[in-house]
């Protein structure tokens, strides 16, 4: 298959319609235990098809056998997280995709600095921890999980090799690469990234800023999806 990057971005999205698109709440149990994940956003749709149809936002994996642990950490299935306090990290800080949206929610505010701080790192913690706000935190945190549980929705594959997901030659980087050179596929004038701080999500239209120049899939890779589907 001699594809340009924009075809393969196309058919990436035509095959993927052939899965079932989850919206919350969903049952945890129903998910793998390995495999890639796409979320798509309301109101952002691909430019490859004359209806609208729904455009890949962010695609994300997992070391083995976390895949529902992500899924979990993304839309706070154990909201028990929100328990936390100074000398304990937020939920933002075990999902890049939460900093992310906190971020552009943020986008000018002082308090961007503080959320930005991995505070998973006890050097971090012990330097910094007196400047976080915890009533704020939880106010941005709460918003986080609504924005995901009420906008996004996503699909699937079952990739049970985390060397086929992840790493150098792996599908995450891959299909990244995909996406995010496809000239077809643009934000919404709307969207929420273009609020990011970080300018290749706010220039872009992927809720990444990883893997953003990878190569695009290969044939064994298309075969691989495939499979999976």
């Amino acid at each position: 298959m001699n594809a340009s990057t924009n075809d393969l971005c196309a058919w990436v999205h035509t095959q993927l319609e052939r899965r079932p698109l989850i919206s919350y709440p969903f049952k945890l149990d129903s998910l793998p235990e390995n495999g890639i994940y796409f979320f798509y956003e309301n109101g952002e749709t691909q430019n490859h098809a004359t209806s609208e149809r729904p455009r890949i936002v962010r695609v994300g994996t997992h070391k083995d056998g976390n895949f529902r642990s992500r899924i979990t950490e993304h839309f706070l299935l154990d909201e028990r997280k929100m328990l936390f306090d100074a000398g304990k990290p937020a939920p933002h800080e075990r999902s890049i995709f939460r900093k992310h949206i906190g971020r552009a929610l943020l986008e000018n505010d002082p308090y961007l600095e503080v959320w930005d701080r991995v505070f998973t790192i006890r050097k971090i913690q012990d330097s910094y921890g007196h400047l976080r706000d915890i009533r704020i935190e939880k106010e941005i945190e709460t918003e986080v999980t609504r924005i995901l549980r009420d906008t996004f929705t996503f699909r699937y594959i079952e990739i049970p090799g985390q060397k086929d997901r992840m790493g150098g030659d792996g599908l995450e980087k891959a299909l990244i690469g995909t996406l995010a050179q496809c000239a077809c596929c643009t934000s919404s004038p709307g969207w929420l990234g273009r609020h990011s701080p970080k300018p290749k999500i706010s220039t872009g239209h992927l809720w990444l800023i990883q893997h953003l120049k990878a190569h695009p899939l290969t044939e064994q890779q298309l075969r691989t999806i495939l499979v999976a589907i």
